[in-house]
C-alpha cells in the first residue's frame, strides 16, 4: 500500500517561500495543501502556480485543517504567532531564518517544540553543502584556530529590510548563515565585540559592522558585514588550522588557496528532503532543528547588541567591561 502524501502548508508567499514551494512540489510524496500570506494577491499568485488554495492569513490556513506540517517563511518581524499557532495544532514546523527579532520569541517557540516532541527544522541550508562535509573531513584532528567570516552584499529589495525594528539588521538577517557555519566548523562562541560604522541614515540598519569573536575552545575569529554594495561581493567563512587553510562559500571550497572544489548545488533541496523525511517518520537528516538554530540566533543577537551598545557581550547576554 502506498503511504499517503505529506500535506504541507506554507505561511508566507515571498521569494523564499516560492523557492521552498518549487522544491517541495518536486517530491513525489508531498503535496502543497495551501499557501497563506497577509498580502492576498501574493498568496493567490503562488497558490495558483502550485494548484492549491490561497489564504489571507495563517489562521485561515490552519483552520482549514488537513495539514501534516507547516513551513513558516515570513519576515523577521512576523515570527512568533505563526509558529506557536501551528504548534498548538500539533504540526511540525520548518522555519526560515532568522528565527525572530528577539530571543524571547524564539525561546518560546523552542520550548513548545520540545514540550510537544514535534519534528522541526530551520533553513540553514549551508549545513547540507557537500563541500562542508569535505571541509570537516579535511579538518579532522586539526582544530581551527582562526576564523574569518564575511558577508559583503547589497540591500535586499524588500521594503522592511532597512528598518532594524523589522529586519533585525544585517548580522541577524543575512550574516547569520556565516555564524552558523562558524559554529559547525569551529565550535561555540563565548564572547563577541562588534563595532558598527557611523550610520549615514539615522534609524536605518548599520551599513557596515566588524566584530571580534572568542570561541569557547580557544580559537579567535572576526566577522565583517556590509550592505553598501550593488551586488553580493563575498559571503562565506575562511578558517585556518594546523597546516591548512579553507575558504568556504555557498558554492565552492578553496583549499590552501589552490585546490577548488565546487559544490553540486543540492543543499536547498536536501534541507527540505530531510525535514519531509522527519515528518514522515523516516528519521531524516535534519541538521539544524529549531533548538540548534536557536544557539546561532543567540550568537547573532549578541553581536547585534554589542554593536548597539559599543561594548563586549558574553553570548547569552552578559555585558563585559567597556
Amino acid at each position: 500500500m502506498t503511504p499517503p502524501l505529506t500535506r504541507i502548508g506554507i505561511i508566507g508567499a515571498g521569494n523564499v517561500a516560492a523557492r521552498h514551494a518549487t522544491v517541495l512540489s518536486g517530491f513525489p510524496d508531498v503535496v502543497i495543501a495551501g499557501i497563506a500570506d497577509t498580502d492576498p494577491r501574493r498568496a493567490g499568485e503562488l497558490a495558483a502556480r502550485h494548484g492549491c488554495p490561497a489564504y489571507g492569513g495563517h489562521e485561515a490556513l490552519l483552520a482549514a485543517g488537513g495539514l501534516d506540517a507547516v513551513y513558516v517563511c515570513v519576515p523577521p518581524f512576523a515570527h512568533g504567532a505563526p509558529e506557536l499557532d501551528a504548534l498548538s495544532a500539533d504540526l511540525p514546523i520548518f522555519v526560515e531564518k532568522p528565527l525572530a527579532l528577539d530571543l524571547a520569541t524564539a525561546e518560546a517557540v523552542a520550548a513548545e517544540i520540545e514540550r510537544r516532541g514535534l519534528p522541526s527544522a530551520v533553513g540553514h541550508h549551508w549545513r547540507h553543502l557537500e563541500i562542508l562535509d569535505r571541509a570537516q573531513d579535511l579538518l579532522d584532528g586539526r582544530p581551527v584556530r582562526l576564523a574569518m567570516g564575511h558577508w559583503l552584499d547589497k540591500v535586499p529589495p524588500v521594503p522592511w529590510w532597512l528598518d532594524p525594528a523589522r529586519s533585525g539588521g544585517q548580522v541577524v538577517e543575512q550574516a547569520v548563515h556565516v555564524l552558523d557555519l562558524a559554529r559547525v566548523l569551529v565550535g561555540e562562541v563565548e564572547t563577541v565585540h562588534a563595532v558598527a560604522a557611523g550610520n549615514p541614515v539615522p534609524g536605518e540598519v548599520d551599513r557596515a559592522t566588524a566584530a571580534v569573536l572568542r570561541f569557547a575552545g580557544g580559537a579567535t575569529g572576526v566577522l565583517a558585514a556590509s550592505c553598501l554594495l550593488h551586488r553580493k561581493h563575498r559571503a562565506g567563512l575562511e578558517v585556518c588550522a594546523d597546516g591548512i587553510a579553507l575558504d568556504l562559500s555557498e558554492t565552492r571550497l578553496l583549499v590552501d588557496g589552490e585546490q577548488v572544489v565546487e559544490d553540486p548545488g543540492t543543499a536547498k533541496t536536501l534541507v527540505d528532503r530531510a525535514f519531509v523525511d522527519a515528518v514522515r517518520g523516516r528519521g531524516g537528516d535534519v541538521r539544524a532543528p529549531y533548538a540548534e538554530a536557536l544557539r546561532t540566533h543567540r550568537l547573532a543577537l549578541a553581536l547585534s547588541r554589542s554593536a548597539a551598545e559599543s561594548r563586549p557581550i558574553r553570548v547569552g547576554g552578559e555585558v563585559l567591561h567597556g
